[in-house]
């Protein structure tokens, strides 16, 4: 009877993909890529336990190919659609930094302005020189919280975070702000230019690009959320101290991923009413066409289409590298530009690709995105059974290499 149920599971999935797959672009470089991508994606369903997924790639500011397949619900009733949406966790940190970057760019402040003169409040508990380079490269030190404060509390966080003392010396190390960075970017943004990060981005990205792509989904687009499942059980994936510590108390890893507290059940992301909630640190929802497109921007100077959203000095700040060396949270080699993770230059594995300006931010469980300005591509893929990494797993990692491999 078990192989009777697992025949017809194949059955079902093969008729989704006759349905929901397709190819975007209509040159000869997105038919080479899409007969290397199409079966590697795939077996992403039929080997590594993928239940919903999409892929999407940019070149040169035009879309190459988009895949998506598999269902948004664990019933395998809903077949997942292009217009299918879903929560990509910390890749929405990568939109959070572009926007406070865009702000930044029309008032024309430089990365060494420290962050207490546009936020006066921030200066307390020895954070008075802490930079907005050091801020936006994970090197300030307020990865975790001593006050017990609820992530659904704003305010809260805000205040609790202007009272912390950093955990090591600002400049002096990074380590991932897993929670607090969202905060520390919407506080910014709110501070420079009166607005929340999410108005922000609907009114100078999102709209102008009619992009798919919420922080704070409207109501009336729950219907098209596909439903996210956290990760089953199994053996964690390297590096093994960093996951022994996420799971012991007291431990900086755990405590940054814990502090603000709330929402650790993965369940709760599927509540509309969570899911309404403008949270920049992991709160993102959006396909990963939008995603790409997003990103294609960047990887074509800044432009698309005859609008120029980022300057090159912009685009300059978001591939430079400002900190790279052992992360204090991750406990491996990891590095930061201005709000982006880019591979460190002793990392064990690539998450980027081979270009050494590539940049671009993940999400928990297998989410990812990221842009290539040397290449001028842009990738991103979105799921919703999640793995048991915060950092990229193969299921993207395998894409990525094969893209490059046609270069």
């Amino acid at each position: 009877m078990a192989d009777e149920d697992d025949h017809e599971q194949e059955d079902d999935l093969a008729a989704a993909w006759s349905l929901l797959v397709y190819p975007l672009a209509m040159r000869l470089e997105s038919n080479r890529l899409l007969q290397r991508l199409k079966p590697l994606f795939q077996e992403n369903f039929e080997k590594l336990g993928e239940l919903g997924a999409a892929v999407s790639i940019w070149q040169n500011g035009k879309p190459l190919i988009d895949l998506y397949g598999g269902f948004c619900d664990a019933g395998r009733e809903k077949p997942w659609t292009a217009d299918t949406l879903v929560l990509v966790w910390s890749a929405t940190k990568g939109i959070g930094s572009a926007c406070v970057l865009h702000a930044l760019q029309r008032q024309k402040v430089e990365l060494n302005r420290r962050v207490a003169e546009f936020w006066p409040e921030f200066g307390q508990a020895d954070k008075d020189k802490i930079t907005l380079g050091e801020l936006l490269s994970h090197q300030a030190g307020l990865c975790a919280l001593d006050q017990r404060v609820g992530v659904l509390d704003y305010d809260g966080v805000i205040r609790a975070l202007e009272a912390q003392t950093p955990l090591w010396a600002p400049g002096t190390a990074h380590g991932y702000h897993a929670r607090t960075f969202g905060f520390l970017l919407d506080e910014l943004m709110r501070r420079i230019t009166g607005k929340t990060l999410s108005e922000y981005w609907k009114e100078n990205f999102a709209e102008p690009l009619e992009l798919d792509f919420w922080i704070g989904l409207p109501e009336n687009e729950n219907s098209r959320v596909a439903t996210i499942y956290a990760a089953k059980s199994g053996r964690p994936p390297q590096p093994a101290k960093f996951y022994r510590d996420l799971v012991t108390p007291g431990t900086l890893a755990r405590r940054t991923f814990t502090s603000p507290y709330g929402l650790n059940v993965i369940s709760k992301m599927n509540d509309p009413h969570i899911r309404a909630q403008p949270n920049v640190s992991f709160g993102g929802i959006g396909s990963a066409s939008a995603l790409a497109k997003f990103y294609s921007v960047l990887a074509n100077g800044g432009e698309l289409n005859g609008q120029i959203f980022s300057s090159p000095e912009t685009i300059r700040r978001m591939t430079t590298t400002l900190s790279d060396g052992v992360d204090c949270v991750f406990q491996i080699q990891t590095a930061f530009s201005a709000g982006f993770m880019k591979d460190s230059r002793d990392a064990a594995r690539r998450m980027f690709g081979p270009s050494a300006t590539s940049f671009g931010h993940p999400g928990a469980g297998g989410s990812h995105a990221f842009v290539d300005p040397e290449n001028k591509i842009a990738f991103a893929y979105v799921m919703n059974q999640m793995e048991q990494s915060v950092l990229p797993n193969q299921k993207s990692l395998r894409l990525i290499d094969a893209v490059y491999g046609l270069l």
